[in-house]
């Protein structure tokens, strides 16, 4: 029978929740101590290895029976654990641990190596690394500008106006090292305004030429420094600068081309834009920045161009002056006029673009009166040097160098100009144009073949007047030998020897062509021709081969390629405008066996600290513009010019050609030239007047090629060759058709006769003490008179004999040889 108080069910009392026998196994009741790890807020240890077979939730706890005896071996070692040692003899555990409790399952421990699995293993490791990469790359390129800008923002001091770098003496010096030049600026140059003292049209013009975003800006324009860094890196000449860089740039005086500098002056104009006002930054500007004629600042510039404070200054001449900023030294108007004039209307138009001018005003400006510079300041000569000087400056500013390095630097530049030369070049312009009309003027400029050297350059006796050697002027047949030397590049070369038809006059591609004086041969050859500047024979030529083919070999030969654009026949007598610097490099040319050398005066530039900043050096080679044959062909067609003009040198080896531009008046000539070298020494002359009008002698005869401009010409290369040995030219091997004799053009009978005066100024000089009768040779460049027992020998820029006196002859007479030579008469 049962007992009903050991059978919960019958008693009506809820049965006690069976306690799990892990509990209550053994002498130790209640549950296990705690493992270290089971304290509060404590996480329990990541099971490692493989998770188990059918993870998942926990199954509900389900009441285990009462045992009694000893407990079961737990079959899972992972769910019970219990300590090595024992109690009792009957070894029963001592201790029982509480298996770990149901959580997440264990993260399974990343592969390495290899590419399989489910994560793609190290292709995708790799990716996050690049992935990396490039986030850093790309944030170290965005921060990095502005890291460099902090710096520079801390270490950089903004400049004031009192910061310009001091002044120096610049020393100009001829090629021996005595000076030339001597350029004292000081603090006298510059007087300080203030803002309120310009007025604001002058403002504008300055905004307007110069950075029409001023006031809008933060100190740099971004786009312009994009233009500028490209050009450093592709190795050109930096730029994009607003006022406020400039600013910067001139306070600090440092104007090196460098991207290092760009990025200080763009640290530094931000700055300066925060610390202060766009008008402080304005005025300090104005104050600072050189305008030219030794003027820093725009109240000095105003003094130096209109005699007046820059209160008075107008709207026109305040758009002069601003448009000098960029270039003062070449936009001068007393240097350039047209350039200074373009850069005036470009202000103005400016001015108009932004509305601070109406059209209508604009259309009233007038370009300004303005002051002529003088010549004292700082010991710059005024005389004849003032040219070289000017010059000299010039080049300097084309070679990167600053009038403001000029100023400030202490520089020594050393010119190519030889001392001696020179003084021959004034002397000799000065002697033979003493008592000649006063509206003549006339320019010189010798240079060495060898190397392009300016050996000697007179442009007036006005240094800081217009520069004549720079005037641009036709050649006339000064410019034959370009002729020439086309015909010879020719497949079938035009030799010396050839024969043209040299009647005249001709109408030749629809154009009447005379020779001039009426000198004419019916069959003449090339050489002939040159002695007597045919113009029919070298119109003619000039049309066969191409005017174009003419040009190009002019420009070869360095006459500036711009001038000589849509040549026609008319080439060939010179109706392209060029200067008598060009002619005498160009001429050079020929004389160097075909080796051009561009014409320089600038050898050398040192600093105040021993730093040599510019060296011309004698490492140019210069330009085969020609082959050795055909210049030297070229020169061997004008070897008689100068001896049938009476111009020659004593028995030198000498070429030279004479030119005259005929005027509209009739009978009258504009320009006269006579060009010619010797290996040497190459030397232009040129005599005209300022306004085109006739020449005329103190005679009142008109001017050719063999008066006035070849009496300079022989009396410098007298003296400038003067104890010098006698050098020969090259080698000759003709092209074409060789010359047959050497008398051609020769009258074959007459005497010499005793000289008179034949340039008119009263007086016989050397080079007209032996007079020529009949006999001397026809082809003679003057318009005075030889005479000589009874004959005349009359002739001009062309030639052209009189009638022999005793010996009688024509001076246009050929040699009988010529008719074996192939005529070319079209």
């Amino acid at each position: 029978m049962t007992d009903q108080r050991s059978d919960p069910s019958r008693s009506g009392v809820p049965p006690r929740a069976p306690v799990p026998d892990v509990w209550n196994v053994g002498p130790h009741q209640g549950p296990p101590p705690r493992e270290p790890w089971q304290g509060r807020g404590a996480r329990p240890p990541r099971p490692q290895g493989p998770p188990p077979a059918g993870y998942g939730p926990p199954p509900p706890v389900r009441p285990a029976p009462r045992r009694y005896g000893p407990p079961p071996v737990p079959r899972d070692p992972r769910l019970l654990t219990h300590d090595a040692g024992t109690s009792g003899p009957d070894d029963r555990p001592t201790a029982l641990a509480v298996a770990e409790p149901p959580g997440p399952p264990p993260v399974p421990p990343r592969r390495r190596g290899g590419g399989g699995g489910d994560d793609g293993g190290a292709p995708k490791g790799r990716r996050r690394r690049v992935k990396r990469i490039v986030f850093w790359s790309l944030g170290a390129l965005v921060l990095a500008p502005f890291l460099a800008f902090a710096v520079g923002w801390m270490l950089f001091q903004v400049p004031t106006a009192e910061d310009v770098a001091n002044t120096q003496v610049a020393t100009f010096t001829f090629a021996d090292g005595s000076p030339l030049a001597t350029v004292r600026p000081n603090n006298i140059n510059r007087t300080n305004v203030t803002l309120d003292q310009v007025p604001q049209h002058v403002q504008q013009a300055v905004l307007s030429a110069e950075d029409r975003s001023f006031f809008s800006n933060p100190g740099f324009d971004v786009s312009g420094i994009g233009r500028a860094v490209w050009s450093q890196l592709t190795g050109g000449i930096g730029g994009g600068s607003t006022i406020t860089q400039q600013y910067i740039k001139v306070t600090t005086g440092q104007d090196e081309a460098t991207l290092f500098r760009k990025y200080k002056e763009i640290v530094l104009a931000a700055k300066i834009s925060k610390e202060q006002t766009k008008e402080q930054i304005l005025e300090n500007y104005l104050n600072a920045i050189y305008l030219g004629r030794g003027a820093y600042g725009i109240q000095a510039a105003s003094q130096a161009y209109f005699g007046k404070p820059v209160s008075q200054l107008t709207p026109s001449e305040g758009a002069m002056i601003a448009g000098l900023i960029q270039s003062p030294s070449r936009w001068d108007p007393a240097k350039t006029l047209d350039k200074s004039q373009q850069r005036w209307a470009f202000v103005l138009d400016g001015m108009v673009a932004q509305g601070w001018m109406t059209p209508a005003d604009r259309a009233r400006q007038v370009f300004p009166e303005w002051k002529q510079p003088s010549g004292s300041d700082g010991g710059i000569p005024g005389d004849a040097n003032g040219h070289i000087y000017n010059q000299v400056r010039a080049e300097l500013e084309q070679n990167g160098i600053s009038e403001a390095e000029i100023n400030t630097e202490g520089l020594t530049v050393e010119t190519t100009i030889d001392p001696k030369m020179q003084k021959a070049a004034v002397e000799a312009a000065d002697d033979i144009m003493d008592g000649q009309p006063q509206n003549l003027r006339t320019a010189l400029v010798s240079v060495d073949p060898k190397t392009g050297a300016v050996l000697a350059y007179f442009g007036g006796n006005d240094g800081v007047g217009l520069d004549y050697a720079q005037a641009s002027k036709q050649p006339g047949s000064s410019f034959k030998p370009f002729v020439f030397a086309a015909g010879l590049q020719e497949p079938d070369p035009i030799g010396l020897g050839t024969q043209f038809d040299g009647s005249s006059p001709q109408t030749l591609a629809g154009v009447k062509v005379s020779n001039s004086e009426g000198v004419s041969c019916g069959q003449c050859s090339v050489k002939t021709a040159m002695t007597q500047s045919i113009n029919t024979v070298f119109y003619r030529m000039a049309l066969e081969v191409g005017p174009q083919k003419v040009a190009d070999a002019a420009a070869a030969a360095g006459i500036p390629a711009a001038s000589l654009k849509n040549p026609t026949g008319g080439i060939a007598l010179g109706d392209k405008n060029v200067t008598t610097e060009d002619m005498a490099a160009a001429y050079a040319t020929f004389a160097a066996d075909g080796v051009r050398h561009d014409p320089f005066m600038v050898k050398k530039v040192t600093t105040s600290d021993g730093r040599i900043i510019f060296d011309q050096g004698t490492t140019d080679a210069g330009v085969q513009a020609f082959s050795q044959q055909v210049a030297r062909n070229v020169t061997e067609s004008m070897t008689d010019v100068a001896s049938a003009s009476r111009i020659g040198l004593g028995g030198r080896p000498v070429a030279a050609k004479t030119g005259t531009v005929q005027s509209n008046v009739e009978g009258q000539n504009n320009d006269a030239w006579t060009v010619g070298y010797t290996p040497s020494v190459s030397t232009a002359v040129w005599v005209g007047t300022d306004d085109n009008s006739p020449i005329k002698n103190s005679a009142g005869r008109p001017i050719y090629g063999r008066m006035l401009p070849g009496s300079i010409w022989q009396e410098f290369m007298t003296a400038a060759l003067r104890g010098t040995p006698s050098e020969q030219f090259s080698k000759f091997t003709p092209l074409g058709q060789a010359p047959v004799s050497d008398t051609a053009g020769q009258d074959q009978g007459g005497q010499q006769g005793t000289g008179q005066d034949q340039d008119g100024n009263g007086q016989v000089d050397p080079h007209e003490q032996q007079g020529d009768g009949g006999g001397q040779q026809g082809a003679t460049d003057n318009g005075g008179n030889g005479n000589g027992n009874g004959g005349n020998g009359n002739g001009g820029d062309n030639g052209g004999g009189g009638n022999g006196g005793n010996g009688g002859g024509n001076g246009n007479a050929d040699n009988a040889a010529f008719d074996l030579i192939r005529p070319r008469n079209g």
